[in-house]
């Protein structure tokens, strides 16, 4: 049978719906075509849905002395802060399976930071988020979030799909009963994606699933995931990879003749100079290692990503 498509809300204006204040849309080609071939994506335009109309008054946010509004621009009476947060809410409430979501950049709903402000006069002022991304963050904090503008970014576009099915493994764990021995299973088998990531959190996951017992609290399994969820979000640099490409070279030095250990090798080299992409010697891994079977190892998720995430992958 197909595995069910893992479900991303989207910024609805971003797959070319005319729900702009102006009636107009900012399709992109990515989120619309590449995305839409592998997620199943879930259009939100919270402005819409709090009932303000296409065409619609513009608005922007306000620095005031109570913080952050979300002001019409024209209107200074019009304020719907709370009901973008509201929506915020609802979304969070009605749409629990959500396993990322791609917002629309420098918009005072959707934007997820660095949106410009201004102050009651009207003045430029500073960033902030908008409304409705603030409150989905503050509720959501593991799901992984980004802006189809930065999605352009060929790194930020890898770790933001790596941190969606990261994520969609971490709900399906806890969905099934996290076990200490699942736990540790899932742990493990993560082992040398969050050692390209960062090392130091690879630790501090460890000593948690040591103290992990037969059934994990639920206060031990939220600082794995919010930890777990953490160490992914740090872009792992070509170093860190090289380093995890060499250590598991290391489980086939003893099975692989001169010739094929050269080859693994120089693919290692080839990537470290920027000469070849990561999934040459990733992919020579993978051979090797169904050649010479060594079962940890090919378990591993950086060897083995969901088949959906390598596709993706490979846009990058």
């Amino acid at each position: 049978m197909t595995e069910p498509r893992l479900r991303l809300g989207v910024s609805a204006c971003l797959l070319g719906e005319r729900v702009r204040y102006d009636g107009g849309h900012k399709r992109d080609g990515f989120v619309a075509d590449v995305l839409a071939e592998h997620f199943e994506l879930v259009p939100m335009c919270p402005e819409v849905a709090i009932g303000l109309g296409v065409p619609r008054a513009p608005i922007r946010l306000v620095q005031t002395a109570a913080g952050v509004r979300v002001r019409g621009v024209r209107d200074a009476a019009l304020d719907v802060t709370g009901a973008l947060d509201a929506e915020a809410a609802r979304v969070c409430g009605e749409q629990p399976d959500l396993c990322g979501y791609v917002l629309k950049k420098n918009s005072p709903s959707c934007g997820m930071a660095r949106v410009k402000t201004y102050t009651e006069a009207g003045m430029p002022h500073g960033r902030a988020a908008g409304a409705f991304a603030a409150g989905l963050m503050a509720r959501r904090p593991l799901l992984p979030v980004e802006e189809e503008g930065r999605l352009n970014d060929p790194a930020l576009r890898e770790n933001f799909i790596e941190r969606v099915f990261a994520y969609a493994r971490w709900q399906a764990l806890l969905a099934a009963g996290a076990s200490g021995a699942a736990l540790v299973d899932f742990h493990s088998r993560h082992k040398y994606q969050l050692l390209a990531h960062n090392q130091a959190a690879y630790r501090r996951l460890g000593q948690l699933v040591a103290g992990a017992g037969r059934r994990p609290s639920d206060e031990l399994l939220a600082q794995y995931g919010a930890q777990f969820m953490a160490a992914l979000g740090r872009h792992a640099s070509v170093g860190s990879h090289v380093n995890v490409l060499q250590h598991l070279a290391g489980y086939l030095k003893d099975r692989l003749d001169d010739a094929d250990r050269a080859e693994l090798h120089e693919a290692i080299a080839a990537y470290r100079q920027r000469r070849a992409p990561r999934l040459v010697p990733v992919t020579l891994l993978r051979h090797h290692l169904r050649r010479a079977p060594h079962p940890w190892a090919a378990a591993q998720t950086y060897l083995n990503p969901d088949p959906r995430e390598q596709v993706l992958l490979n846009h990058v």
